[in-house]
């Protein structure tokens, strides 16, 4: 079967568009939040997003809709720990995962009817996703990209140096709280692609894998959202073929993706080393 045959699916199709417009979210956003050192906060919302489903489950509710305001104002709640408890982010991040997970877990136990629906939400199912997903997609994907775009320069403030943002007058709790917002809504969007347990994997190893060749931030966005689509791309067509889980495909794609780029990074590291130091004693 070529790769024509495999793009004649409908179900293909519709993995595809919407496992990129979601990677490139993914790899946008994750930037910032891998050099802020914040990148764990996609694991901690990602548990949270469990708890979530659990709830829509169990109310018989399009999950989705109800996983999205739990998880935003969990994300807020992180926010709110770090500045008013005098929690670190790490313990705020933890606090608030432990919560999110137990709940799910206690729901589960007690309804006992739903365990299926829950592990295709655990592990995802891009190949199983619908029109209407698709669209949702779409369009949350764009409107965060937009926000993005509209808050890039004080969201790239706060990115490496908050206290310099905040003296020149960047309203950093604002900007913080956008961060965490667009950060819960991507994680939610991303549950699909791959799966609740995988989620942090596309905010970090996209980003990751783009600083190990590019310093530049513009760059680094553009490196990382490439990476990412094509690790979907990639990885929707061997789990197909090969009858592999989907998410899992695409996370090792994405992880080997990482392991070229350190490789040419440490070869381009050893090749201008000598010269470096030779330039140094002339």
């Amino acid at each position: 079967m070529t790769i024509f045959d495999l793009l004649s699916h409908g179900f293909i199709q519709r993995a595809l568009i919407a496992g990129s417009f979601i990677a490139v979210l993914c790899a946008s956003l994750g930037t910032f939040l891998v050099l802020r050192r914040f990148s764990l906060i996609g694991d901690g919302l990602a548990h949270v997003t469990f708890g979530g489903v659990a709830v829509g489950l169990f109310l018989r509710f399009y999950p989705m809709y109800i996983a999205i305001p739990i998880v935003m104002l969990s994300s807020v709640g992180i926010l709110k720990l770090v500045e008013k408890a005098r929690v670190y982010g790490d313990a705020a991040i933890g606090i608030v995962s432990a919560l999110g997970i137990s709940v799910g877990i206690l729901l589960a136990s007690a309804a006992g009817g739903f365990n299926i629906d829950l592990f295709s939400y655990l592990f995802g199912n891009i190949l199983s996703i619908s029109n209407t997903e698709v669209i949702t997609s779409i369009l949350l994907s764009v409107v965060l990209i937009v926000v993005i775009s509209l808050f890039y320069h004080e969201l790239l403030a706060i990115t490496f140096d908050e206290e310099s943002a905040k003296a020149v007058g960047v309203k950093t709790k604002t900007i913080n709280t956008i961060l965490v917002l667009l950060t819960s809504l991507t994680v939610v969007l991303a549950m699909r692609v791959v799966g609740i347990m995988l989620i942090s994997a596309l905010l970090i190893l996209p980003p990751v894998t783009a600083l190990q060749i590019t310093r530049g931030f513009r760059k680094t966005i553009l490196i990382a959202s490439l990476a990412g689509v094509l690790s979907v791309a990639i990885g929707v067509f061997i789990s197909f073929a090969a009858d592999l889980p989907t998410g899992a495909t695409i996370v090792v794609m994405n992880f080997l993706f990482f392991v070229c780029a350190f490789i040419v990074n440490t070869r381009k590291s050893h090749v201008s080393g000598p010269d470096h130091r030779s330039a140094r004693r002339v």
